[in-house]
């Protein structure tokens, strides 16, 4: 790290800081606090749906996938490019239209107020471990780039993320995620090109690279590795589709920009990951052994990606790129923290604590809660930190599927499935955590090895089959309860029925924007939105100036350059109606 580089770091934060205060005029109540008043624009909620579905932990514990196996990562994120595509075919505009705050309101709706109540309580810390998993993640990162002590790092990084979340707000957030796509983008393309001239261009690239690492006949060849890609392919098609997750799109205008969203979601999603894994299969060809590049780290395979960068980035640009990951897990970690202080505020502090606060109040106290909340995330991320024999793609891998996945399941199918009992919601949770814990304490490992006589595995063959044994149990088990339930619809009571019926009724019918919006803010968007990416582009281009190769300095024009012209383009939008 040169001295340019903590300059561009020291930039970002402050940037952040004054982006906040800009964008501050966009908010007046805890509509706009939790979900931008529901008026943000579709290439605004399709950015920050992009970013706040993955964070450092991409660069770290999925690169290390990356370097040790090759291209089977790629299909986690080709799997959450086809979630999108199922978003803009039926969930974008849907979750929009179930006009709620926050995503536990229509789990009241949808279920009953002891629904609501239940999964509360569920989501809040199971969300706070995953937050403790992307600090994590992050902290990993930046401990191999600046040699700092892990658990000292997540201690500072995790004070300063709560620190922005606390007074940045939805628009603050999601403006924040639009502008690190327009750097984070343009940098990779930047990192994959200088990380394959150093290996000797494209076809040494390729020839260099350990046999099986872009053989796709593996997926055929593997019966475990066909059977995690078919789980990933299910599991990240709950995760994209559930109402947790749609709280992305509670922000967006209306159903039109919130299927644009997803589209923009899911196309970024195909060329993001090509990108960003070719950097960590660069390192297996010139870093064969990263124990000797990063000892300090307890897997050093999750180094691959910032081996490669501080063996080919100009001074500056390694800063530009850390600058982008840190937001990358700060967008992650809103979802841990904003959404959560959401969910705390308008299902439990205003229905049973205070039925009459106001608005300022309740924003106060989602600034409160917040600050509560990212403490537990840093003392989360400080207990992962210690687990020395699982790594952070193991770790995020089946956490997801064992413990995330029940939760989601119910949440998925009740937008789709009318006829079901109030107590379908929890229940089917249960019988999903129910298959989570046979696939853990029968059908694990030893069962496998047994039973099929499979010999000894590979650590990535191990994740495969408990990742895949995880998905396919609980998955099954919820989705057999949930559709059994239907047999007592009928058994609920009148006004029950009638309060779903208005739910799907409402799910089906687009939103009138000027009658139950008013008026629109697009024109101020994308003036605002344009000024920032203006002041960020020139920024990166002056850095250009530093003293570098010409292939450093042309990288740093082109990566302005893109912030310039999309900055020029939104400031020439038009105002609305």
């Amino acid at each position: 790290m040169t001295f340019y580089d903590h300059a561009v770091i020291a930039f970002y934060f402050a940037f952040m800081l004054g982006m906040g205060w800009l964008v501050a005029r966009f908010v007046r109540n805890t509509s706009d606090y939790f979900r931008g008043g529901g008026q943000m624009l579709w290439w605004l909620v399709g950015s920050s749906a992009f970013m706040t579905q993955f964070s450092a932990w991409t660069f770290t514990g999925a690169a290390s996938m990356a370097y040790t196996e090759g291209w089977p990562i790629l299909l986690l994120y080709f799997a959450n490019a086809v979630g999108f595509v199922f978003n803009w075919l039926y969930f974008a505009a849907r979750s929009r239209q179930m006009r709620v705050i926050t995503v536990i309101e229509a789990v009241r709706i949808r279920f009953s107020p002891a629904n609501e109540q239940v999964f509360t309580w569920l989501q809040v810390p199971l969300s706070t471990l995953y937050a403790g998993i992307w600090l994590n993640g992050l902290c990993v990162f930046l401990t191999a780039a600046f040699g700092f002590d892990l658990e000292f790092t997540i201690i500072v990084t995790g004070a300063v993320v709560v620190l922005m979340t606390i007074f940045a707000g939805s628009w603050a957030a999601v403006a924040g995620d639009f502008i690190q796509v327009l750097i984070l983008m343009p940098v990779s393309v930047v990192a994959a090109f200088l990380s394959v001239q150093a290996v000797g261009g494209p076809s040494a690239f390729v020839e260099r690279l350990p046999a099986g690492h872009l053989d796709l006949g593996r997926l055929l060849d593997s019966k475990l590795l066909l059977l995690w890609g078919v789980a990933v392919l299910i599991k990240q098609f709950i995760s994209a589709n559930n109402i947790l997750d749609s709280s992305r799109y509670l922000c967006v205008k209306d159903g039109t920009h919130a299927r644009k969203a997803a589209l923009l979601g899911a196309a970024l999603f195909i060329v993001g990951p090509i990108i960003w894994f070719i950097p960590p299969m660069a390192a297996r060809i010139l870093h064969p052994d990263l124990s000797a590049v990063f000892p300090g780290l307890g897997n050093p395979a999750e180094g691959a990606f910032l081996a490669m960068c501080l063996h080919t980035m100009p001074a500056g640009m390694l800063g530009l790129l850390l600058s982008g990951i840190f937001a990358a897990t700060m967008s992650s970690m809103d979802s841990g923290l904003n959404r959560n202080v959401g969910i705390f505020v308008k299902s439990f502090y205003q229905p049973v604590l205070r039925p009459q606060a106001t608005d300022r109040e309740l924003v106060v106290t989602g600034r409160i809660t917040t600050t509560v909340m990212g403490v537990l995330v840093v003392l989360a991320a400080l207990n992962f930190s210690r687990m020395k024999d699982l790594g952070l793609f193991e770790l995020m891998q089946q956490f997801g599927t064992l413990v995330a996945v029940p939760l989601t399941i119910p949440l998925v199918l009740c937008i789709i499935v009318q006829r079901t009992p109030p107590w379908a919601g929890w229940s089917t949770m249960v019988a999903s955590f129910v298959g989570s814990l046979v696939a853990t304490y029968v059908f694990d490992l030893a069962w496998l090895q047994e039973t099929f006589s499979t010999g000894p595995l590979s650590p990535a063959e191990r994740n495969y089959w408990t990742v895949s044994a995880g998905l396919f149990l609980n998955v099954t088990a919820g989705c057999l309860w949930f559709f059994g339930t239907c047999a007592f619809w009928n058994s609920s009571s009148p006004e029950y029925r009638e309060r779903v019926g208005r739910f799907f009724h409402d799910l089906r019918t687009p939103i009138d924007f000027q009658k139950e919006i008013g008026e629109a803010s697009d024109h101020q968007q994308g003036r605002v939105l344009g000024l920032l990416s203006l002041c960020y582009g020139g920024f990166i281009t002056l850095l250009a100036l530093i003293p570098n190769p010409p292939a450093g300095r042309l990288g740093f024009v082109f990566c302005g350059a893109v912030l310039i012209l999309i900055g020029w383009a939104l400031r020439r939008t038009r105002p609305s109606g």
